[in-house]
This record gives structure tokens, C-alpha cells and sequence, in this order.
């Protein structure tokens, strides 16, 4: 058990350890840990030497890893060592790191993160946790800052959908999915407990413990908890530029005090079915910092959110029939609060409830071993209520969903074509005033990969999707921006790939991967929210047409020094050309830039480790940009890049596991808007330690 403990958290998840490697390291751990060893009595060492023979097969299993089973749509995947090395707080940090995604962070811990996805918009991109969707019906979007990485295992990004037979039709229903993977209790033959506490603290007031617990409660059933505290005021320095003279000041009312409680159930069967239960709840109370115009520096607005939801799922593994359950409800609750704001009461305090509940269920047979076929129905009920509201005669929208996919698998040899049908039914319902059109929609998608060579190192992949997106119920019907008459969203995608992967023994290069892929997006309708003076409410403009061209390419190696050392490198690289197309008065194209979107943008990763000592640097470019459609020199914002640096030290002491983090965020003290006037942080720091058992 002890030696388990100890190999774990140092194997890095994703990529493997040389076979080398992993025997140096259980050698070390054999001679560090002797004393306690030769403490243990006989009947214990035996189960010690089927452990032995355990660490042998997860390197086996680790190394077959290296090559992916590739997906014919693109994806991008962290997990284990390669997510918690990176200097990110949250999930949104993490996703910098992937080619093709814009973060939309509107500055500092506690403001509001978005991503948007190959210039689609943040609405196209469907969130899933532990497989089931995260909603929001009223806004369309989610905050990614919420997601902390502590309790995450692992961040997988598809464009156009997962390759899976076997997932809910909602899956299909966006231009692309974001996949979050809650860790996953797992236990050697005499392990019944593993826990880990963790204190990370830093610049701007920073402070946030953390806890996991994991208990097997059966040879069938685990159970885990998890919870943190995130707690910061948010303050940093800044400098603002009118073109003639700087004007250095403090970020305030940017603070946040957040707690999260997961609490999850694992079970399965002897049917080798398995089933999960899993309940969330989050609270937040967080300053809204506002834009920097006009030489205003002060907001006083401030949100609350409390979002709580349980889901289970049930799937079963059949040689013929596979069956896949989900079932969620959620209550999302907001309120804000501007006390500036002048209307008759001299403030607003707006407050609302949002509810969700949702059933799937998936089907999928196996007709012959080259052909899968499978039918997945989702239901779906919104229902967004105003509490107390500033707002005259509210609406109150109700959504009814119901979404139907057929999809069907055919694979030869080195060949597999994929294809889906996804039928939208939407109704709504408002107490007053009339509501949205019904809608009735099919929407096709069709996806191939094939390896051209007996050598599996090298395939070619594609897709192509026609996908839509309804407007949120802030598009419809908030009495500021809401038209009833919006139409959706209407997404082309076309996207064609080429990956390698390439293992290489007895050399320092142990593993090259390359991917590469050049896309072409077409939007008609585009809705795009553009920020106001405070993060609240939103200015809806419409792109009548959006032409989108461009390329991502990805390039990771794995390289082994000596028994103590290896590294590793990775390097995202992302053009586009996102175009506003829509005819203008004169019937000529705009041909604008789309706002907020670079023609260039990268990131590079170097991750060093000697012996116990983790170092890493990663840095990240986005290139020019306009934050409106007229790109003309008053809309010009520049490029900004940051450099990261961190260090890690892990020690084991008996069956614990102890770590020392240390982070310098924005290096160089960049001055820098990922959106213009809410300026972003300078240098930082993070100092974490935790520990394991």
C-alpha cells in the first residue's frame, strides 16, 4: 500500500513513464521506505509482493496509453500529472492552454471566465460534468472560474462532438463539447481509505484550503467527498493609458468568497453494470469589478450565486446491447445588486431562480461486428422565475425540450465512418405577452478517420456538423435586449485532420505526437454579447453572416534524460480568420474582423522533472485583436503574452505523500486586457501544499 501511494501521484497521467523509469522509481521507493518495510510482518509482505506485480501491470496499461485511441473529431485532453502541473487556478485557466479557444476573463480570481471555441461563441460550447450537461438556460453560458482543478482528474475538449456511441443526445447538440471528469475513488486490494488536504495561498489576499475524502465502503460501493473554500479581496495594481498619459491605480471591488461541496456514490454491479450519484452545490459572493471608462475606477455591484445539482447515471456493458440512464435536477439561483443604479428606488436588485430537470436514455446495439447503431432521447424542462425583481411585468419563460439522435458506426479494417441525426423539438411557454416560436429541427453530422498504413502512428480524420443554438431567455425576453423574434443560431462546420503518434525505445525521445487541423466554420445569425459597463447586463448585436477559415496544430514530445531525469514540451499554434460577411447597406461585405478574436494565438509548455523536483514554465500569446466590428485603429486592442513559472517537491513519509508548490504567474508584470477596459493582473504568486494518503 505504502509503495502504491508513493508511485501514484508521481506517474504523469496522459503520457506514461519510460518502462526504465518506472523501475528506478520503485527501486527508490524500495530503498527508501525499507525501515518500514522490514517492520511489517510476513502475511503483509505477501500482499506486499502482489502489489509489486500490481505496479507492473498500471505501467504496462500506462504505456498503451502514450497511443491515443485517436477520434475522428478533434480533441484535446489534460489529465493526471499534465493538469495539476499547470499554474491554473480553475478549469478556465487550464483550457489557455488549447488550441483554437479564446478565455474571455474579465480580470482578476473572482471575475467571470468564459471560452469560446474556433471563433463560435460561448454559446456553442455544451459543458459536461461526470457526462451530464451543465445548463444555463437563462444566459447560455457557463462560468468556468466556478470549476475549481483540485477535484478534477481530467479536461477533454472535442470539436464538433465525441466520437462515443453511447451518450446523450445533448452531446450532439453543440458545435463543441467540454468534458469535466470528477476523480474516480480507486483503491489497491487493502485500501479502504485515501484522503488529501491541501492550503493554497497567495497574491491579492488569496486563500483556499481544500479536502478530499475517498472511502470504500464494499468490494462494490465507494464513496467520496470533496469541498473548498476560496476566499480573496481581489485587489491588484494596474496601469491605464489614454494614448497620452498613464494613470496607475488599484482593481477594486473584484473580491470573491466561494465554497463548493461535491459529494459522490460508485457502485457496481455483477453484471459488471456501474452506476453513480452524485450531488453539487456551490455559493458565491463576488465584487463585479466593472469596465475601466471614462476615468472610472469604482463599482459598487455586486452577485450572488448559489448553484446546487444531483445527478446519477446507471450504464450497463453488454456483448450486444449497452444501455446508458441519466437523470439530473438543478436550481440555480442569482442575484444582483447595483445600489448606483438610479431608477425610483435609487438601486436595482434583481433576483432570480432558474430550474432544470433532465432525463436521457441511450441505446446501443452492436448488429454485426462492423456496424453500431444507437438511439439516444433526452427530455428536458427550464424554468426561470423572478424573485423580488427591479424588472416590470416579467415574463416568467418556461423551455420544453426534447431532443432525438440516431447515430450509427461503421468500421473496416483501418476505416471508420460515423454519422448522427439529431431531431431538436423546443416549446416555450411566458405568462405574459406571446413567446418564442416553437421549434422542429434536424440537424446532420458526419465524421470519418482512417490509418493509411499497417503502422497505426499515422491517420487522417474529418468531419462536418450543421448545428443550431436557441437564443438564451436573456436573448428572448429581458426587457432591456429581449426579441422574441431572434432567430437561432445556425453552425456549418467542416474540418479536415492529420495526427501522429509515435512511440520510439531506447532513446532519449520517448514520444512524439503532432496534430494538425484546418477548419471552416459558417454562421448565420450570430449573436454576440458585448459586455457593458458592468458584467451584468449585456449589449446583443447580430452578425447576419460569419465566415470562419483556420488552422490549429499541436506538438507534444516526451523526452527521458537518466533514471532521474525526464521532460516534456508541448506547443498549440492557432490562425484564424473569423469574418463578419454580412452585406451592408452598399450590398458589399463588411469583412471585419469578429470582435475580440486574434489571427494569431499560441501557448508553449516545458515541463522538467529531476527526481523529486518538478519544474515547469509555460507561456502564452494572443495577437492583435478588435473589440469591436469596425476594425479601425480606435478599436485596436494588442497582443498580450504572459510567462509562468513553478516549482514542485514531493516527499513521501510512510504512507502519506506531501508536496510543496510554488508559482510566479505573469512573470515580466505584463499590463494587459484580455477584454478591453477590465485590465488584468500583474505579477503574482501562489504558494500550495498538500498532502496524500
Amino acid at each position: 500500500m505504502k509503495l502504491t501511494v508513493l508511485f501514484t501521484p508521481l506517474k504523469r497521467s496522459g503520457h506514461g513513464l519510460p518502462f526504465q523509469f518506472a523501475v528506478a522509481l520503485f527501486a527508490a521507493a524500495l530503498w527508501c521506505y525499507a525501515p518500514a518495510l522490514a517492520q511489517v510482518k510476513k502475511p503483509v509482505n505477501s500482499q506486499n509482493s502482489d502489489t509489486t506485480r500490481t505496479l507492473k501491470e498500471v505501467q504496462i496499461n500506462a504505456k498503451r496509453a502514450t497511443v491515443p485511441n485517436i477520434s475522428p473529431t478533434s480533441v484535446q485532453v489534460l489529465k493526471g500529472g499534465e493538469l495539476q502541473r499547470l499554474n491554473s487556478l480553475s478549469v478556465a485557466d487550464a483550457l489557455r492552454y488549447f488550441a483554437g479557444v479564446q478565455l474571455k476573463d474579465y480580470g482578476g480570481i473572482g471575475g467571470l471566465k468564459t471560452v469560446n471555441v474556433r471563433s463560435l461563441g460561448t454559446n456553442h460550447t455544451g459543458v459536461f460534468y461526470d457526462g451530464v450537461a451543465i445548463g444555463n438556460a437563462q444566459n447560455g453560458q457557463t462560468d468556468l472560474g466556478r470549476f475549481s482543478l483540485d477535484n478534477l482528474e481530467a479536461v477533454e475538449l472535442y470539436n464538433g462532438q465525441k466520437s462515443s456511441l453511447l451518450q446523450p443526445a445533448r452531446a450532439y447538440a453543440s458545435a463543441s463539447t467540454l468534458y469535466l471528469q470528477s476523480k474516480q475513488p480507486h483503491f489497491s486490494n487493502n485500501e479502504r481509505t485515501h484522503a488529501r488536504v491541501s492550503l493554497r495561498s497567495g497574491s491579492f489576499g488569496l486563500i483556499n484550503p481544500a479536502l478530499l475524502l475517498e472511502q470504500k465502503l464494499s468490494n462494490t460501493v465507494s464513496g467520496s467527498f470533496s469541498t473548498e473554500w476560496i476566499k480573496a479581496n481581489g485587489r491588484y495594481k494596474f496601469r491605464e493609458t489614454n494614448g497620452t498619459y498613464d494613470t496607475s491605480a488599484t482593481r477594486t471591488n473584484a473580491d470573491i468568497d466561494a465554497y463548493r461541496l461535491e459529494a459522490g456514490l460508485n457502485g457496481t454491479r455483477p453484471d459488471s453494470s456501474t452506476w453513480t450519484v452524485k450531488a453539487y452545490l456551490y455559493h458565491s459572493n463576488r465584487g463585479l469589478p466593472g469596465a475601466i471608462v471614462r476615468g472610472r475606477f469604482d463599482y459598487a455591484e455586486r452577485q450572488w450565486d448559489n448553484n446546487f445539482f444531483i445527478q446519477t447515471s446507471y450504464k450497463t456493458a453488454g456483448k450486444y446491447y449497452n444501455l446508458l440512464i441519466n437523470g439530473k435536477y438543478a436550481n440555480d439561483f442569482t442575484r444582483y445588486l447595483n445600489p448606483q443604479y438610479s431608477n425610483i428606488n435609487g438601486y436595482l436588485d434583481n433576483r432570480y431562480r432558474q430550474q432544470e430537470a433532465y432525463l436521457s436514455a441511450v441505446n446501443l446495439f452492436h448488429v454485426v461486428p462492423q456496424l453500431d447503431v444507437s438511439l439516444a432521447t433526452d427530455l428536458q424542462y427550464n424554468v426561470l422565475k423572478k424573485l423580488d425583481a427591479d424588472q416590470y411585468r416579467f415574463v416568467y419563460p418556461e423551455r420544453y425540450t426534447m431532443l432525438n439522435a440516431f447515430s450509427a458506426e461503421y468500421h473496416i479494417a483501418r476505416f471508420k465512418l460515423q454519422g448522427t441525426i439529431l431531431n431538436t423539438l423546443v416549446k416555450e411557454q411566458v405568462k405574459l405577452y406571446s413567446g418564442a416560436a416553437n421549434r422542429n429541427i434536424f440537424s446532420p453530422s458526419l465524421s470519418a478517420i482512417w490509418q493509411p498504413f499497417k503502422s497505426n502512428d499515422l491517420h487522417l480524420r474529418g468531419f462536418y456538423k450543421h448545428i443550431f443554438r436557441m437564443p438564451t431567455f436573456n436573448d428572448l425576453y429581458y426587457t432591456l435586449i429581449g426579441n422574441t423574434s431572434l432567430n437561432p443560431e445556425y453552425t456549418t462546420q467542416y474540418d479536415a485532420g492529420i495526427t501522429y503518434h509515435k512511440l520510439f525505445e531506447h532513446q532519449h525521445l520517448q514520444k512524439l505526437s503532432v496534430e494538425s487541423d484546418v477548419y471552416y466554420n459558417r454562421v448565420k445569425d450570430k449573436i454576440v454579447a458585448i459586455p457593458t459597463t458592468n458584467l451584468f447586463r449585456w449589449t446583443m448585436l447580430n452578425i447576419g453572416l460569419a465566415d470562419i477559415r483556420g488552422m490549429d496544430l499541436s506538438i507534444k514530445t516526451t523526452w527521458y534524460g537518466n533514471q532521474k531525469l525526464s521532460w516534456h514540451t508541448g506547443v498549440n499554434y492557432t490562425y484564424q480568420n473569423a469574418r463578419d460577411v454580412t452585406r451592408g447597406a452598399d450590398s458589399s461585405p463588411l469583412q471585419g474582423q469578429i470582435p475580440y478574436v486574434p489571427k494569431h494565438s499560441g501557448s508553449a509548455i516545458v515541463g522538467l522533472d529531476v527526481s523529486r523536483l518538478q519544474l515547469n514554465y509555460s507561456f502564452i500569446y494572443t495577437g492583435e485583436r478588435y473589440n469591436a466590428k469596425d476594425n479601425i485603429a480606435a478599436n485596436y486592442v494588442q497582443p498580450w503574452y504572459t510567462h509562468d513559472v513553478s516549482a514542485s517537491w514531493l516527499q513521501g513519509y510512510h504512507s502519506c505523500q506531501l508536496k510543496f508548490s510554488g508559482e510566479i504567474n505573469n512573470l515580466i508584470n505584463q499590463n494587459y486586457d484580455v477584454v478591453i477596459g477590465y485590465p488584468m493582473p500583474g505579477r503574482s504568486y501562489r504558494f500550495t501544499l498538500s498532502i496524500s494518503y
